[in-house]
């Protein structure tokens, strides 16, 4: 019996994904089905809110949101180990690289998604949470040096206000 190399499971985005066993780089691993959609008909899947809509080319649109297609589980990453190509209008899943037991399977779904559909500052791949992280403690330490430095500057006498100043004339925001 064919056993797949990946089982379902929990994602921070619901469900995804997941390596069962090593996977060898550029092993074709899924094919993304469901029915063929017109231009027509795939405008209209997507204004109901139909979100596994993947577009093949510019008239014909595959709809995954059946439940016999395991490939809409694949994930969106910024930084994916998996990858599609289309052969025949038919679209499958390929690793980029070597994949290890328990590591999600992504795919890359493309910069009109992100910005659309899940939003540039809500994708919840490993690199863009980490990016968020950094980002948010460099703005912790920036507002921890600037209260101590008006903590300073009142300890020595002088208001908010003149150090507000002088930190305008140094090139700082108040």
């Amino acid at each position: 019996m064919y056993r797949r190399p990946y089982r379902l499971g929990r994602s921070l985005t619901r469900l995804g994904l997941y390596a069962t066993k090593p996977i060898k780089k550029k092993s074709r691993i899924a094919e993304y089905t469901g029915r063929r959609l017109g231009i027509d008909a795939a405008l209209k899947a997507e204004k109901s809110g139909n979100r596994y809509l993947y577009e093949v080319n510019s008239k014909i649109t595959i709809d995954g949101a059946r439940h016999g297609n395991i490939a809409r589980y694949f994930n969106h990453s910024c930084n994916p180990n998996c990858d599609t190509f289309i052969r025949d209008r038919r679209v499958f899943i390929r690793t980029l690289r070597n994949i290890k037991p328990e590591e999600e399977l992504t795919y890359d779904y493309g910069r009109d998604y992100l910005k659309n559909v899940i939003g540039l500052s809500n994708c919840l791949c490993s690199r863009c949470r980490k990016r968020r992280k950094k980002h948010a403690a460099e703005l912790r330490e920036k507002r921890a040096r600037k209260k101590a430095r008006l903590a300073k500057a009142s300890s020595k006498g002088k208001t908010k206000k003149t150090a507000r100043k002088t930190a305008k004339k140094r090139g700082g925001k108040s």
